[in-house]
């Protein structure tokens, strides 16, 4: 089993909810040799220096999520994706620690999984999808050269946050507000939820 990192034991102590559900995730990583770290803001574990798990305690659950959990078998039919633009990442909800204790056998043969494909160098072929720019976003574009220059230099995956984000609306106006609030946020090169 892998040492406990003190940055995790704060956040399990003053977590709100789930401490029980995130200290007993916590074991289950442990014993399968990851190492334990804080990332955003939340326990990861990683294999390698490759992310393999993150528990993300959220109002509903607390969530196991593997980074690249489109490329595992999941025999038992316990992996979800964990929002509808989601394409690589799979989760599995849990509301109480049984829950967990029930599925841990589950839990621990598709983290081994996980670290399998990271040896076999497994790499998840995603499909280069170029999301449709919103008129308003590609208007501030044409008015704002730097703007543009600063959205070009995101990593893709930041650009698609911030134009699904901005295509979610309904209404022109409310793109252009949006666009409008991360204007600053895009110009200091950081992501919509950074």
């Amino acid at each position: 089993m892998n040492s406990m990192n003190p940055k995790v034991d704060e956040y399990v102590r003053e977590a709100d909810q789930w401490q029980q559900e995130i200290e007993q995730l916590r074991m289950v990583c442990l014993e399968a040799d990851l190492t334990e770290m804080l990332k955003w803001g939340k326990p990861c574990y990683s294999f390698q220096e490759s992310n393999i798990v993150i528990i993300q305690p959220f109002k509903e659950s607390c969530v196991l999520m593997f980074f690249k959990g489109i490329l595992l078998e999941d025999p038992h039919d316990v992996l979800e994706k964990p929002g509808k633009n989601s394409r690589i990442a799979r989760r599995i909800p849990f509301t109480s620690v049984q829950e967990i204790i029930d599925h841990e056998s589950i839990l621990k043969s598709y983290i081994k999984e996980a670290i399998e494909a990271e040896k076999a160098g497994l790499e998840v072929d995603v499909e280069e999808k170029k999301e449709p720019v919103p008129e308003e976003l590609q208007n501030k574009f044409d008015e704002n050269p730097d703007f543009k220059t600063a959205f070009d230099a995101l990593t893709p995956g930041r650009q698609r946050g911030y134009i699904l984000h901005f295509s979610d609306a309904k209404q022109s106006k409310t793109r252009q507000r949006r666009i409008k609030k991360y204007i600053p946020k895009i110009l200091d090169g950081k992501g919509l939820r950074e």
